[in-house]
């Protein structure tokens, strides 16, 4: 199974965070394949110290780096445009990390369930 790490659960992980942990152990343990896309890893090194930035690069060495297309791209704004039509908003980085998943097809793992919900992807929490 592929999965998605959102901004949430790589932080979470970095932090060390118990559950996220757990997750990820799981997820090896399991044989699923795990992803990140330029989103998640802009987000998460914008907000890392820079002695933090090493146990970073070294968690991107041990996922897939998934890199969608143009399709993904109408793929997101599609669903910006949707949320917005309804009067929601649905965040650029949310929409374009959902529609990376989607386009693998990948399950998102994330603690941010509800920002997802604007999209047909499917979440997992953790």
């Amino acid at each position: 199974m592929y999965l998605l790490l959102d901004s949430t659960f790589v932080i979470d992980l970095l932090r060390g965070d118990q559950a996220a942990v757990t997750r990820m152990e799981r997820i090896f343990e399991d044989g699923d394949e795990p992803h990140v896309n330029e989103i998640v890893a802009c987000e998460v090194r914008a907000g890392l110290l820079d002695r933090d930035v090493p146990a970073f690069e070294g968690m991107l060495r041990s996922v897939a780096f998934v890199q969608p297309g143009p399709a993904a791209a109408l793929t997101a704004g599609r669903w910006r445009a949707e949320s917005r039509r309804r009067g929601r908003v649905l965040s650029l980085a949310d929409a374009l990390i959902g529609a990376a998943g989607d386009s693998l097809p990948a399950i998102v793992l994330t603690r941010n369930v509800r920002d997802f919900s604007l999209t047909p992807v499917r979440v997992e929490s953790y």
